[in-house]
C-alpha cells in the first residue's frame, strides 16, 4: 500500500447503504487499507468496522415548497463545509459514496478538493442524489450490468462490480437450495424493511388464511413485523395453527434466508443482492411511491432471471398472494428453478471487485 492508505467511505444511516459499505470496509481491511466512515445521525447505533466515524449533516429533498427546499439546501451546504474540513484534516486517498443524500456533502467536498472519488449505485435505476454526483466523480460502480437512466456520456466512468454483501451472506450462500418434499414443512421468510413491514402484516396473514388446511399445516413462518403489528400477526397465526416466529428484527436474517423455501419481501437493493447471492426464490413487492421506482427495477432484474415473481403493491392482495403460494407449493421443481435463476443474477465477490476498483482509483 502507498503511504497514505486511508479510504473514506460515505453512506447514509440505513442498512441498504451501510451493509455494502461494511462489506467493502472488510475487503479493504484485508488489504491493509485504513477505513473511516462519513455518515449521518441515523447510523449512531451501527457498529461499523472503521477506524473513525464522522457525522456529516445532510438532508433529503422531501418537499418542493420554498421553505422545505431552503432548509434542505442549507443543511447540505453546512454538511459540505464540514466534510471539506474533515477531508482536509484526514487527507484520504479516495472517497467512496454509497448513494443517497448523506453521500452528497462528502463526495462534493472531495471533488472540490480534487480527491479521487468512486460512486456506487446499488439500484437498477440511478437515484437523484447519484445523478447529481455522477458527472463530478472519478468512477461509477454499479450493482447491475445496466442502469435504466444513466447519461450515455458518463458510460466511460462505469464499472460493473455487483452489490457487496456482508460476510454472513457469503456464509449463507454456501448452503444449496433444498426443494421442499411433498408433505414436508414449507419454510417462508417474510420481511419488508423499515418501509415495508406493515404491508406484509396486512396481507400475509389473511393470505395464509385462504390456503387449504393441509398446506397451512406444513407452513413454518419467520416474519418481520413492526412493534404495533406483531401481537395481531401472532394472534392470527396462532388461530390458524400456523407455526410462526415474529419479531421486529432478525440479526441472523441471512441464515434464515438460506433456510427458506420461499421469501416474500420488498425489493430494496440489499435485499435483491442477498437473495441473488444466496439463491432463494422470492415474491417481491416493490415500494410503490419511490420517485425513481428503484425497487421496481431491482425486482425486475430477478424476475427476468427467473428468480422471482414481481407483484406491484396495487395487486398485492391476500387472494393473489394465496394463489402464488399455493401454485409454488404444488410445484417444488419450479421453486428449485427459481432458486437457480436467482443465484445466476448474484455476484458473490462484489466486495472484492469493488475493492479492486477503489484501490485502482486511489493509485495503490
Amino acid at each position: 500500500m502507498a503511504a497514505n492508505n486511508l479510504i473514506l467511505l460515505c453512506a447514509g444511516g440505513t442498512g441498504g447503504h451501510l451493509f455494502p459499505a461494511e462489506a467493502l470496509a472488510i475487503a479493504l481491511d484485508k488489504r491493509a487499507a485504513l477505513v473511516e466512515l462519513a455518515t449521518d445521525a441515523r447510523a449512531a447505533h451501527f457498529k461499523f468496522p472503521a477506524r473513525a466515524v464522522h457525522m456529516i449533516p445532510s438532508a433529503t429533498v422531501r418537499g418542493r415548497d420554498p421553505l422545505s427546499l431552503a432548509r434542505t439546501l442549507s443543511l447540505l451546504a453546512f454538511g459540505t463545509v464540514k466534510a471539506w474540513s474533515v477531508i482536509g484534516r484526514i487527507r484520504p486517498s479516495v472517497v467512496v459514496g454509497f448513494g443517497g443524500y448523506p453521500t452528497v456533502p462528502p463526495l462534493l467536498a472531495a471533488s472540490m478538493r480534487s480527491v479521487p472519488t468512486v460512486l456506487h449505485e446499488q439500484n437498477g435505476v440511478m437515484g437523484r442524489a447519484n445523478r447529481f454526483l455522477a458527472p463530478r466523480v472519478t468512477a461509477i460502480a454499479t450493482s447491475f450490468h445496466a442502469l435504466a437512466n444513466l447519461d450515455p456520456r458518463l458510460q466511460p466512468k462505469v464499472c460493473f462490480t455487483g452489490n457487496p454483501v456482508r460476510p454472513q451472506v457469503i456464509a449463507a450462500a454456501a448452503s444449496a437450495y433444498a426443494e421442499p418434499a411433498a408433505g414436508a414443512p414449507l419454510r417462508l421468510v417474510v420481511f419488508g424493511g423499515s418501509q415495508g413491514a406493515h404491508i406484509m402484516a396486512e396481507i400475509v396473514p389473511p393470505a395464509l388464511e385462504r390456503l387449504p388446511a393441509e398446506l397451512r399445516a406444513r407452513l413454518r413462518i419467520v416474519q418481520q413485523a413492526r412493534a404495533e403489528d406483531i401481537e395481531r400477526v401472532r394472534a392470527v397465526y396462532a388461530g390458524l395453527g400456523v407455526a410462526a416466529e415474529c419479531a421486529p428484527f432478525f440479526a441472523d436474517l441471512p441464515r434464515r434466508l438460506a433456510e427458506a423455501h420461499l421469501v416474500i419481501s420488498r425489493s430494496g437493493a440489499s435485499t435483491v443482492a442477498e437473495l441473488s447471492a444466496i439463491g432463494r426464490p422470492a415474491i417481491l413487492v416493490p415500494l410503490p411511491h419511490a420517485l425513481d421506482q428503484d425497487q421496481f427495477a431491482n425486482a425486475g432484474v430477478l424476475a427476468q432471471a427467473g428468480g422471482a415473481v414481481r407483484i406491484e403493491q396495487r395487486d398485492f392482495t391476500p387472494e393473489r398472494l394465496a394463489a402464488e403460494i399455493a401454485r409454488l407449493a404444488a410445484d417444488p421443481a419450479a421453486l428449485a428453478r427459481m432458486a437457480q435463476g436467482a443465484k445466476s443474477a448474484g455476484t458473490i465477490d462484489a466486495a472484492e471487485r469493488l475493492a479492486d476498483l477503489v484501490l485502482k482509483i486511489a493509485g495503490f
